[in-house]
């Protein structure tokens, strides 16, 4: 499957530091977020972490309300980082 830019950035945040979070409130709804180091967050599309996520490049540990995400074996082959 042929990653968007999107799909790459975020794989690439995450290889470099950034962690990527799932928020999910009581109605359910989620929020997927960068979080930087620093406290910046940054909003991130549910449709480019559902893909990853189907692709098997990205897992998490599948917590409420807030998931942590992080590179697969696969996600880190994808950046050749193995």
């Amino acid at each position: 499957m042929p990653l968007t830019t999107a799909q790459i950035e975020i794989l690439q945040a995450i290889a470099t530091g950034l962690t990527l979070k799932s928020h999910r409130d009581l109605e359910g709804r989620k929020e997927y977020r960068l979080h930087a180091l620093e406290g910046q967050s940054t909003l991130v599309a549910w449709a480019d972490v559902a893909a990853l996520q189907a692709a098997g490049l990205i897992d998490s540990n599948k917590k409420f309300p807030v998931a942590t995400y992080w590179l697969t074996d696969r996600g880190r082959a994808q950046l050749n980082l193995t």
